[in-house]
């Protein structure tokens, strides 16, 4: 095992901010086609106002990161987007692939200026990963020992695995399976974490394919927008292990699981949901699997690709259009950002 003393090269690249109003035009097209289901064009819109209107939706499944926030402050107009929508029913529910517990993800939102009472809770890729590992009444999870290789936070501030029974080792050989909660840090028995590279990560990664280890993602996202920056997520760990041939439990988006259980929080079926979200893959994808209407914010983690430099910024429709073929992830509609 090689360890670092370096912080993990986790940035990215640049991402946009100050905010100025703007229109995406609509251009029509012929009808989307992914196995076993078909898509309608994009329709794209001003803001979050001409959806509400309809009434249509009475659950909105909400991605924070890139949509609601970054990382360090409410986007502009978010905070009176929310408030409009609580007026006007709408049941709101956080859908995301953070590794942190429901429960923090509160707490993080409140702290960020969010009141929590607009919404009916959060469902992460954290709580769902806890309470699996908790109730182990699911036969993949059953068959999983209690020693585990931890991947953690350092800077962010470790993940505790308290009320879970796991053993943390540090050992290759004395492992059961792999957990990934985030790409800075290894986890220590003694609960300290022990800052390493992603690269060293990765190393470690190919230790243990070759002992065929199982493998959780409690965060499958890629990268995730931090005040002007993307930054590295447990997902790319995941998405490492797999190409070497691993075997990998994704715990959130674009897995049907995490929007099967908001749904359930908010008394719903497919029908009567919409999801809002920046990434294509992790959001979009999803929500077409589960069969849930979809509304991309291309102000998010996408912006790079779509040579965005402001946020709120409009895209042109062929733009989009050659991005949601890329990731063959396909939205309802389009907006520049949560604004109503």
């Amino acid at each position: 095992m090689l360890v670092s003393s370096n912080p993990p090269n986790t940035v990215l690249s640049s991402s946009p901010f100050p905010a100025r109003r703007s229109r995406i035009k609509v251009k029509m097209k012929p009808n989307y086609t992914i196995p076993g289901r078909e898509f309608q064009p994009f329709e794209a819109l001003n803001g979050i106002g001409d959806l509400a209107r309809t009434g249509r939706f009475a659950a909105w499944l909400l991605d924070q990161f890139g949509v609601l926030h970054d990382g360090k402050q409410p986007y502009p107009g978010v905070i009176s987007t929310l408030e409009k929508l609580a007026i006007s029913g709408a049941k709101m529910v956080i859908i995301s692939n953070s590794s942190r517990r429901a429960s923090i993800t509160m707490e993080k939102m409140e702290s960020l200026g969010f009141d929590s009472s607009l919404f009916l809770g959060a469902i992460t890729s954290g709580e769902l990963t806890h309470q699996y590992l908790q109730r182990r009444d699911d036969p993949w999870f059953a068959a999983l020992g209690r020693s585990c290789i931890h991947m953690t936070w350092n800077n962010r501030g470790a993940i505790s695995l308290e009320g879970l029974g796991l053993q943390v080792v540090e050992n290759i050989d004395d492992a059961s399976f792999i957990l990934a909660h985030g790409t800075e840090a290894l986890g220590r028995s003694n609960g300290d974490p022990l800052p390493m590279s992603l690269e060293d990560l990765e190393q470690i990664l190919e230790g243990c394919v070759k002992k065929n280890i199982p493998m959780i993602v409690a965060n499958p996202d890629f990268v995730t927008v931090e005040v002007r920056a993307l930054r590295v997520m447990p997902g790319t760990l995941g998405a490492k292990y797999k190409k070497l041939g691993g075997n990998v439990k994704w715990m959130g988006k674009p897995d049907k699981l995490i929007y099967e259980s908001a749904m359930q929080m908010a008394k719903v079926d497919a029908s009567d949901c919409i999801a809002i979200g920046d990434s294509l893959h992790h959001d979009i994808k999803g929500a077409n699997s589960t069969g849930i209407q979809s509304a991309l914010i291309t102000g998010g983690i996408h912006a790079d690709e779509l040579g965005l430099t402001d946020y709120g910024e409009a895209t042109a429709s062929t733009a989009i259009e050659a991005l949601t073929s890329k990731y063959g992830a396909y939205p309802s509609y389009v907006l520049p950002a949560f604004k109503w």
